[in-house]
C-alpha cells in the first residue's frame, strides 16, 4: 500500500477502512477452514488497486467454525474506528445454499438499518455494498484454489462497536447496534472531504425516503443548538437537521439532486458571513473574506468611515457586532448581509428549491432571517415521515 500522501503542507498516513479489514479477516478465517492452518497474515487487492497486507489476529477454531480478527488502522486520519479489532467467523454450511457461495451477516458490534435510503435494506446488518463484494471475493478465491465448491457462512463482529458507534452518525441515520462496515475504495484517505460529504449525502437520502421535502442545515453542534432554542421560542416542533460542516455548496447541490422543495441554513455569524461574498466551503483554507462582507453591508447601512476601518481591522465576527452595534446600524447591516447570503444560495439550487438563513451571534441571539425562514421551519416541522417509528433523526 502506498502509505503516504502529502496533504495540507504534511505527510499523512493512508489507512485502510473496516470493509477491507472483514474481507481480510474472512480470508484468513476461510483458509482455516479449508487447510487446517493458520495463515499468519493475509492480502487482498482494495477496490483503489492498492495491495493491502496485514497480521491476523485472535485467531480461534473449534464446532466447525474458525474466526480471527484484523485491527482497524486509519492511518493519520481521526476516525473514531482507528484501532477496533474487526472479527469474521467462517463455517461452511451443509449444503449449497442457492446459488450464494458466501452469506453475510453482521454480529455483535455490526449495525442493522432501520430505516430506506441506506446502501442496505431495512433489518439487513450496515456492512455496505463493496465491503460485502470485496469479502465475497476474497473468500471465492481461497475456496477456488483449495477447488472447493461450498456454501461458507461469515459473521462480522466487532467488539467495542456499539458504543463506538455513539461517537458516529449512525444513530442519525438509523443504524442501531454498532458501526457499519464501510468503505468503496478499501483505503483510508486522511482527512478525507469526500468522506464526509458522502455521510451528509446519507443523512439528506435517509430524509427524502422518509417522504421529506423540508430540512435544516447546521454547520456543527453550535448551529444545533442555536436552532433548537430556536424552535422552542418560537413554539416550532422538532425538524429533521443535516450538519453540513463547511460543505454548504455541495449539501445545496445535494438537496437539489435529491428533490428537495425547502432548505434552511441556520448558524454562528462567523462561518455563514462567508456566503455573503460567494464562499460556499466555509473552511478558513478555502477563503475568508467575513470583514470584507461586513464592511461591504456595513456601507450599504450608512457606517462611516471609522466604523467602517474598525470592523476591517476586527479580529473576530463578534468584535464587528459591537461595532455595529455601537454605530447604531447592527439591523441595517445584518439585513443586507441576508440578502446577499440569499442571492448566493439561491443561485446556486434549481427553482424548485427554497431557501432560507437564520443567523445568530455566539450567544445564541437571533441576528437577522430571511422572510421565508420561519414558513419553512413550520413547514419541516409538519412533516409525517413515512416508513413507521424509527430514531428521532431531528433536532
Amino acid at each position: 500500500m502506498e502509505a503516504l500522501v502529502y496533504k495540507d503542507k504534511k505527510m499523512l498516513r493512508r489507512g485502510y477502512t473496516t470493509g477491507t479489514c472483514a474481507a481480510l479477516a474472512a480470508q484468513g478465517a476461510v483458509s482455516f477452514l479449508v487447510s487446517g492452518i493458520w495463515p499468519e497474515t493475509a492480502e487482498l487487492m482494495t477496490p483503489a488497486g492498492q495491495m493491502v497486507r496485514v497480521p491476523l489476529m485472535e485467531k480461534k477454531a473449534g464446532n466447525g467454525a474458525a474466526s480471527c480478527a484484523v485491527k482497524k488502522d486509519a492511518g493519520d486520519d481521526p476516525d473514531v474506528t482507528d484501532g477496533l479489532l474487526v472479527f469474521a467467523q467462517a463455517r461452511f454450511l451443509p449444503e449449497n445454499t442457492g446459488n450464494a457461495r458466501v452469506i453475510i451477516d453482521g454480529g455483535e458490534g455490526v449495525g442493522r438499518v432501520t430505516k430506506a435510503g441506506l446502501d442496505q435494506p431495512v433489518g439487513a446488518a450496515a456492512i455496505n455494498s463493496v465491503p460485502r463484494r470485496m469479502i465475497e471475493t476474497a473468500v471465492a478465491e481461497v475456496l477456488e484454489e483449495a477447488g472447493l465448491d461450498r456454501t461458507v457462512e461469515i459473521l462480522i463482529f466487532v467488539p467495542g462497536g456499539e458504543k463506538t458507534a455513539e461517537k458516529t452518525f449512525n444513530p442519525v441515520l438509523g443504524i442501531t447496534g454498532g458501526i457499519s462496515i464501510l468503505g468503496t475504495s478499501g483505503i483510508v484517505e486522511p482527512m478525507s472531504e469526500e468522506a464526509l460529504i458522502e455521510t451528509i449525502r446519507t443523512h439528506m437520502q435517509v430524509l427524502r425516503s422518509e417522504g421529506r421535502r423540508f430540512a435544516a442545515a447546521v454547520p456543527g453542534n453550535m448551529g444545533e443548538r442555536f436552532l433548537w432554542s430556536y424552535l422552542e421560542r418560537e413554539g416550532i416542533g422538532k425538524i429533521p437537521a443535516v450538519v453540513c460542516s463547511n460543505f454548504v455548496g455541495r449539501t445545496l447541490d445535494m438537496a437539489g439532486e435529491l428533490g428537495f422543495s425547502g432548505l434552511l441554513l441556520a448558524g454562528h455569524l462567523g462561518k455563514l458571513v462567508k456566503l455573503g461574498c460567494g464562499i460556499m466551503n466555509t473552511h478558513s483554507k478555502e477563503g475568508d473574506g467575513r470583514m470584507e462582507t461586513l464592511v461591504a453591508c456595513a456601507l450599504r447601512a450608512g457606517a462611516g468611515t471609522g466604523t467602517l476601518k474598525r470592523i476591517q481591522e476586527a479580529n473576530t465576527t463578534e468584535q464587528a457586532l459591537e461595532e455595529l452595534k455601537a454605530a447604531g446600524i447592527l439591523k441595517e447591516t445584518m439585513g443586507a448581509l441576508l440578502e446577499r447570503m440569499d442571492w448566493y444560495m439561491r443561485r446556486r439550487v434549481p427553482e424548485t428549491l427554497e431557501t432560507g438563513i437564520l443567523v445568530f451571534d455566539a450567544a445564541g441571539t437571533l441576528l437577522g432571517a430571511t422572510e421565508n425562514a420561519r414558513d419553512l421551519l413550520a413547514l419541516a416541522a409538519g412533516e409525517e415521515p413515512e416508513g413507521g417509528d424509527g430514531p428521532d433523526n431531528g433536532i
